[in-house]
């Protein structure tokens, strides 16, 4: 045997700060970016064509709003379960199984033609579609610390942003010249082999290709999350742990009052400049794109601003995204709707706003990387829980009272003063 071939490689190369570590860490977060891209084609084809498919199906503001609840929970359930699975079996794999069968019920939902077969394959398709979102997040914090993680999330939040902006794009060009069960039926096939691409391309920890894990500072709060002893990390203790830290219950309400306003908008926000606004189709994607641009364009900014000068701490960013998209939706209140221009500016800063929040990152901060599934989790589960509420108590408002498009957004801004109230109070 050579001399080359037993030869011991330095530490250095397979230390945290090694080049190796650097390349498989890059790889690890720029390959589920450019994954979750496609992602939202298969979850979120319902907004940017739910003016065609009312008018087709002949369904009343109530019945999308069924519609939207059960995919929200479903999605809901499914992050109650799938980022504690993935820890167990496999994070890239769980994050390609779930990518493949949302395409299959996506397709599924395409057949429909009426609320019970469009909502059950939907609601299933929100319930799968939840395996890619904690488990890769839980990738991510494999190979990202603490010190570095609010711009990997960034990065996450970027992508997401971008995935919105896709889908309204290609979802909604299909919808408009194809119809929208062409929509539900192509589209999430971009998802499914993106997915088996990511799938080849990483690993789920840097032990899987011979590198060292990262070491957190001891005396930090993550540091001492992640010496939790091996008892607590098995079956149900990860759950136990996370819902019984106050800390981490906070920041998962907060994730759900953002989530009645993100997914609040996105679900109505077409609607209300088709009706009220009187816009075509066409004009109404144009004016609402302006929503995910804004999403695309503030979670780098954010999370750099974390890392950068305020030694990771999350709750100033999140603070001022509250206040800041609560001016822009009492302006959105009483703005005229048919004004484009205006609207899609105060969508974009909107959006903008939203986005500079980092309780996705505050989260795994608390639970540590050994609990990042569950954490992720769980703070999804609650984001979708008030989103799906959002979807039935807003669309019984419209229904019920004439459409007061002014009380929607206005409550809204509401739950972001009460986000702002409530994240100011965790110190992490």
């Amino acid at each position: 045997m050579s001399s080359e071939q037993t030869q011991t490689p330095p530490a250095g190369d397979k230390s945290p700060t090694g080049p190796k570590y650097t390349r498989w860490k890059l790889r690890a977060l720029f390959a589920f970016a450019g994954f979750y891209l496609f992602v939202y084609m298969g979850r979120f084809a319902l907004w940017p064509a739910a003016p065609i498919i009312r008018e087709d199906l002949g369904f009343t503001h109530v019945e999308i709003g069924v519609i939207n609840a059960v995919l929200l929970w479903g999605f809901g359930a499914g992050d109650l379960v799938h980022g504690r699975l993935a820890e167990a079996y496999g994070l890239r794999l769980w994050v390609t199984l779930g990518a493949i069968s949302t395409t299959v019920l996506a397709v599924t939902t395409s057949f429909a033609t009426n609320i019970w077969t469009f909502a059950i394959p939907w609601g299933l398709a929100g319930f799968v579609n939840a395996a890619v979102w904690a488990p890769g997040i839980s990738l991510i914090s494999q190979w990202w610390p603490r010190q570095q993680r609010g711009r990997a999330m960034g990065v996450v939040g970027v992508a997401a942003g971008g995935a919105m902006l896709a889908m309204w794009l290609v979802t909604g060009w299909v919808a408009s010249e194809w119809g929208w069960r062409a929509a539900f039926r192509y589209p999430p096939l971009m998802m499914a082999g993106a997915a088996i691409i990511f799938f080849l391309l990483v690993r789920d920890r840097p032990a899987d290709v011979g590198l060292e894990p990262y070491e957190e500072d001891p005396e930090s709060y993550t540091g001492r999350a992640e010496a939790a002893p091996a008892e607590q990390l098995k079956g149900l203790g990860p759950y136990k742990a996370l819902l019984t830290n106050w800390h981490f219950v906070a920041v998962s309400h907060v994730k759900g009052l953002e989530n009645i306003v993100r997914y609040g908008l996105t679900t109505w926000v077409p609607i209300y400049y088709f009706e009220e606004g009187g816009l075509s189709i066409e004009s109404t994607i144009l004016v609402t794109v302006a929503l995910p641009i804004g999403y695309l364009t503030a979670p780098l900014v954010s999370g750099y601003i974390s890392d950068r000068f305020m030694d990771s701490q999350r709750r100033p960013m999140t603070v001022a995204s509250a206040f800041i998209s609560a001016v822009v939706l009492v302006i959105i209140a009483f703005a005229p709707a048919d004004n484009e221009f205006l609207g899609a500016g105060l969508l974009l800063v909107g959006g903008f706003a939203m986005s500079l929040t980092l309780v996705a990152a505050t989260a795994v901060d608390i639970g540590g990387r050994h609990m990042a599934g569950t954490a992720s989790g769980l703070l999804d589960a609650h984001g979708y829980l008030y989103a799906g509420a959002q979807a039935l108590i807003f669309s019984v408002i419209l229904d019920a009272s004439g459409s007061p498009w002014e009380i929607v957004f206005l409550a809204m801004a509401v739950t972001r003063l009460i986000s702002a109230g409530i994240i100011w109070r965790v110190r992490i």
